[in-house]
């Protein structure tokens, strides 16, 4: 079974914790940094799905996308 996005997240940020650490060998650092690089690609293809589902979603009959600042909300 696939792992959430957020199951990715928190599994990566487990691993980038080990790793700030230095308490593993160098072998342990290089399978956690092989696993954290495929968590974080997996991550980035959910969130680039994400985004272009958000812009279509906002695009309007035109299909021309109207930009709006999240921080005047």
């Amino acid at each position: 079974m696939a792992k959430t996005f957020e199951e990715q997240i928190s599994e990566l940020e487990g691993i980038v914790s080990e790793l700030e650490k230095g308490e593993v060998g160098l072998d342990k650092s290089l399978e956690l940094f092989e696993q954290g690089i495929k968590l974080t690609k997996s991550c980035q293809k959910v969130l680039d799905t994400a985004e272009r589902k958000v812009k279509v979603l906002l695009s309007d009959a035109n299909g021309e996308m109207a930009e709006e600042d999240f921080e005047n909300e």
